[in-house]
């Protein structure tokens, strides 16, 4: 198996067949990505709870206005 393609899992879309849906699934999907890996960096010690939250927070925020941007309600 492709070490990125391990990595980065992408799931197919089975929704409404929009570009802007498209794109905002895309984003949605790399969010999720991250979360993950800011959590386990957590909880490996890694980061503080802080930074983890603090970058959770700054992903949320990017991920809220590409939802605006793209008109999605």
């Amino acid at each position: 198996m492709d070490k990125t393609r391990f990595l980065y899992p992408r799931a197919s879309y089975h929704g409404d067949l929009k570009l802007e849906n498209l794109v905002f699934n895309a984003n949605l999907q790399e969010f999720a990505q991250r979360v993950t890996f800011l959590s386990c960096l957590e909880t490996s010690g890694k980061i503080s709870s802080l930074e983890a939250y603090e970058q959770i927070n700054a992903l949320w925020e990017k991920l809220k206005q590409s939802r605006h941007e793209l008109g999605i309600q």
